[in-house]
């Protein structure tokens, strides 16, 4: 699978499921002063893009470390991706992990890890930069401009949610996991028909 800087933003932006985590992202800043808000948005967001280009720079050390090949870390990440994508179309399919009484103000957990950097996240950043290390910048680019969206749409959250409503919100992130569906089948096929060339050669 070819990736593009157009393919890694989308990507990226299918990963964290903006649309999808409003219900999520309201719930646990319910008890926050609205005041505050502006501020505990902006430092989720900054810390989720930080945890991301931590990945992004040390993502090909720690698969040297570990000895992965790039067709398992293919394979792993298009499994991932498919099970969020199916949890995506299927939203009802089991109950998404959150804390059901928000203490106070929220800081790292749940907002910046797992809701905005969660494991499909890294591991799609992971991916990018183990296959394709020299570009660097495109997904420097790429990362920021994914966190831009759900910036945005987290500080429009609540109007989003009033003027789509619940079911428009359902839809669309349903279409969003439909098309992550076919970029993880994708990825699984492209690691999978990869390790089977490079089998005369082991």
């Amino acid at each position: 699978m070819q990736t593009t800087f157009l393919t890694a933003t989308v990507l990226l932006i299918l990963t964290t499921d903006p649309l999808g985590n409003i219900p999520l992202f309201i719930s646990a800043l319910e008890r926050v002063k609205p005041e505050r808000r502006f501020y505990v948005i902006s430092r989720e967001v900054l810390i989720a893009s930080a945890v991301l280009l931590a990945f992004m720079l040390f993502g090909q050390r720690f698969m040297e470390v570990l000895q992965l090949s790039d067709e398992a870390l293919s394979v792993a990440g298009g499994v991932i991706l498919l099970l969020i994508a199916i949890d995506m179309v299927f939203p009802n399919r089991r109950p998404r992990v959150q804390d059901p009484e928000p203490k106070g103000e929220p800081f790292i957990v749940p907002l910046a890890i797992p809701l905005i950097s969660g494991p499909s996240a890294m591991a799609t950043v992971l991916l990018l930069s183990s296959r394709n290390p020299g570009r660097s910048l495109e997904w420097t680019c790429a990362i920021a401009i994914s966190m831009a969206v759900i910036y945005v749409v987290f500080l429009l959250a609540i109007r989003l949610q009033k003027l789509l409503g619940v079911e428009a919100i359902t839809a669309m992130e349903r279409l969003m996991g439909l098309v992550l569906t076919a970029i993880a089948v994708e990825m699984l096929l492209g690691g999978v028909s990869s390790y089977i060339r490079d089998i005369p050669a082991r």
